[in-house]
Formats: C-alpha cells, structure tokens, sequence
C-alpha cells in the first residue's frame, strides 16, 4: 500500500491509508490513547483503544518524536467532537496496524510552539529538531514557493538561469570577503562572493541579454543583529535596457509574489510610489521610509522606490568612495561629469532601491558599459594605474568587447520572505543560520584546522596574547 500524506485524509473518510511520520502530542484519556500524528503536511488524530489489545500495548509505548507508521481506516468524527483548528479536524486514524521505525530521546525544547520563547543558542544547536516546529516547516515551504515562481515568471519572459563561481578573485566590493587559500597555488587565495556583480556583467558581455540566479553570496562582516555570513540573493541582468525597463520587470515580479502567494496581503499602492535620496532623507531621515499608512497592520505592504542616489560619498580618509557599487553608471545627464572627473559631489547615479515596509529588499543600477567610465571611477576614487589594472583588468578588457548597454538588480531573498511571512529576523526563514555572532553551534564552526591541513596549506596560526583579566 502507498503512503497517504497526512492532509489528504481529510478528504478520504471509509478509505483505508497507510501514514508515516512522527508523533506530535501523546494524550491518554482513561482507556483511550490519542496520538496526533505529523508529516510534513500536516497532523492527524489516531485513536487506539483496549479493543484491539496488541496495538494497544503497542502504543502506550510511543513517547513524543518517535517515528511510526500506521495503516488504519479514515473515520468522520462525531459532530461534537469536530476540531475546526485543524485542517483535519473532520476526520481521526482507527489503526489496524502500528510499526515503530524509531525511537527518539527526548527533545530538548518543545517542538509544539512557536518557539520564539527558547533562546537562539538552544535552537541553533537542535536546529535539526527546531525545524520540524510547523511555524518552520512552513517558513521553508513558502520560500520554496517564492523562488519557484520567481524561476517560473522569469524563465517565462526567456531570462536564462545561469550559475556563477564559488570561488573567484578577491577585489574592493565595499564588504570584507572571506577568503580560501589554494593548496597548489601557495600563498594565494580565492575569495567567495559578495554577490555575482562582475560575473554577471561578464554575461552580458558574452550575449546572454537576460540572466537570472538564486545566488549565494558571502560577506566577513562584523556582526550585526540581523546579518548573515553567507545569504541568498534574487541575482538578475539585463542588456538593451534602461532604468524604467528594470524597475518595471521587477515592480511586475514582487506583486506577481504578493498576489499569488500571499493573498491575505495588501499592498498599499500600486505602482510603487518613487522617492529621491534627497527627498527620503529630508522628510523621512531614511534611505528605506517605511511608508505605511497604518504600521499595526501586519498585512499592510508598503512598497516604494529610492532613485537619484549620490554617485560618491566622502569616507573617513575624506576619500571619495562609492554609495551603491563602483560598476554603476551615472545619470545620463551627469556622464560627461564623470569622464571629466569634475562637480563629483553633484554626480547622480542609476541606482534604485526597492524598500518594503522600512526595509531594504533589493538594489541594482544600470552600470558602466565602456571602460573608460569604469576607469573613471576608480580614478576618482583615489586608486592607481597598477591597482585598478591588478583588479579590474579583466572587467575593462571585457568592456573593450563590444559590450551592450546593461542593468540589473539584486534582491535579499532572506530578507523578502521574513518580512512577508511576519518574522522578527532572516534567521527564521534559512534552514540552517548562523548565529548573530556568525557561529554554527550545530556544526561547531568555525572550527581549528588540524596540523596536516595547516602544512598542506603551507598556512601557519599566529597566537594572539591573551587578554589581560584585570
């Protein structure tokens, strides 16, 4: 006999099914036994009582997590005893057979809340356990949902899915990179990520026209509340565009999500309104205003628009550095300015950012086609002949190729789902996160390398003195 997800019981009174999964929540009522059974569709009621008396043995056995499997028949409950919080409320399990597959010690921490009351080091370190809570499992199902109508919507407009490298070249991207050192290249390293920014230009270059990735991205920097070491990006390009086109596409996408996936939301308004830098900050102190008419409505979604961001921005050397990336273009109005590297304080870029409810989600631009104006950039930006060569040959030697005017954008996947699903922070929606302070208590990374490893590498640890206890 196949097995019948749990769910579909609902719909199969006088049928007989065949169950598997775990034991949610033992009850012993007098001589009854009722045991909810989960599966990753959902919890159903089996009743096992003296009549049948090896099964009944049986179960009085069963502890909470223990994995079954049970065949039995679908019962209509009685009026009266109808759970309408229940998607199977309607129907309990009469079991004709009860297997034990596992037994299970006891849980750390209860798997029946929803778990915003157990500290994070606890759930991090149980995170397999953590997982099963139905306010997880249904995080991770409605991110499986958002991302296969993302491929969905987009592989249907003939944007291509293509996958970028892991391990690349470590070049000045704003963040710190984590970096990886190469056993036969001694003393030189590869660094993940950030994002798939150059990578993804590169295809353009190469005649893609629209390029699309459910990218990973990795960024060393210090901890924060609610970052994470490694993250998940909505990664896309395209060529022959200008800013309206990308804005347009993705403005489409994001309410093609809300309405589909999330109907019991609303957006507030339609077409996202658009706000400048300037303005932002004047009237809202904020780059990401959080719009929203009434901020106790949780269902309320105030999508908007940030363009017309300053192009450079001073840093603490009273250098001139970058506000979005160094691969942006200028406004079309303000491209002379930069070639000529003059009034750098005035120049405006393409950037545009879509923030949702006082959240960044996602930012793009369209970028530099030719390379001189990339030149341009890092000339302004104080770096040399040699080291913008040691960077970024590749990307002006690609540029020198006939590259077609491009644009793209890239969203935070994790940041997306945890704000349309009403959680506190991304950690909610990712299977297996880091803690705040970028540890893996689970794993217990990171992690000492072991002497072999270390020679191997050629890598030696320099021990930091130990800190003064006074």
């Amino acid at each position: 006999m196949q097995r019948t997800l749990v769910l579909e019981t609902k719909n199969l009174a006088g049928e007989e099914v065949q169950l598997a999964g775990w034991v949610n929540v033992r009850r012993d009522h007098g001589k009854i036994i009722f045991i909810d059974l989960r599966d990753r569709s959902g919890v159903v009621q089996v009743v096992f009582g003296p009549w049948t008396k090896d099964l009944y043995e049986a179960a009085n056995q069963l502890r909470t997590e223990w994995v079954i499997r049970i065949k039995g028949k679908v019962k209509e409950r009685p009026e009266k005893m109808v759970n309408p919080d229940v998607e199977t409320g309607k129907v309990e399990i009469e079991p004709t057979e009860l297997e034990i597959l596992n037994e299970a010690l006891t849980p750390p921490f209860p798997l029946d809340t929803d778990g915003y009351e157990i500290g994070e080091e606890s759930r991090m370190q149980y995170r397999y356990l953590d997982i099963r809570r139905q306010r997880l499992n249904k995080n991770l199902i409605k991110r499986h949902d958002v991302t296969h109508l993302i491929r969905s919507q987009l592989s249907d407009q003939g944007f291509i899915e293509v996958e970028t490298p892991i391990l690349t070249k470590s070049t000045p991207e704003g963040a710190r990179d984590y970096v990886v050192p190469s056993r036969l290249y001694s003393g030189k390293f590869y660094a993940l990520p950030q994002s798939p920014q150059q990578y993804k230009q590169l295809l353009m270059v190469g005649g893609i026209e629209k390029y699309f990735q459910i990218a990973r991205c990795f960024r060393d920097e210090d901890t924060r509340g609610d970052r994470q070491p490694e993250f998940t990006q909505l990664d896309l390009e395209m060529s022959f565009v200008e800013r309206e086109d990308v804005m347009e596409l993705n403005e489409k996408l994001l309410i093609e999500i809300i309405h589909k996936l999330y109907p019991n939301k609303k957006i507030q308004e339609i077409p996202f309104p658009r706000i400048s830098y300037k303005e932002a900050m004047e009237k809202y102190n904020s780059d990401r205003p959080d719009l929203r008419k009434d901020k106790n409505d949780s269902d309320l979604l105030a999508f908007c628009w940030v363009i017309d961001f300053p192009f450079f921005e001073k840093d603490k050397e009273d250098s001139w550095t970058f506000t979005h990336n160094p691969f942006s273009a200028p406004k079309p109005e303000y491209t002379e300015h930069l070639l000529k590297k003059e009034k750098i304080a005035e120049i405006l870029t393409s950037q545009y950012d879509v923030v949702l409810n006082g959240w960044e989600i996602g930012g793009g631009s369209i970028r530099n086609h030719k390379p001189e104006a990339l030149e341009k950039v890092f000339e302004i930006m104080g770096f040399e002949k040699e080291r913008i060569k040691e960077n970024f040959s590749h990307m002006l030697s690609a540029l020198s190729y006939g590259a077609p005017p491009h644009g793209g954008i890239a969203w935070g996947l994790d940041r997306l789902v945890s704000v349309l699903n009403n959680e506190p922070n991304i950690r909610e929606v990712i299977a297996f996160p880091k803690t705040g302070d970028a540890r893996d208590l689970m794993m217990g990374s990171p992690s000492e390398l072991d002497n072999k490893q270390l020679k191997e590498l050629r890598l030696k640890i320099e021990k930091l003195p130990e800190k003064s206890l006074s």
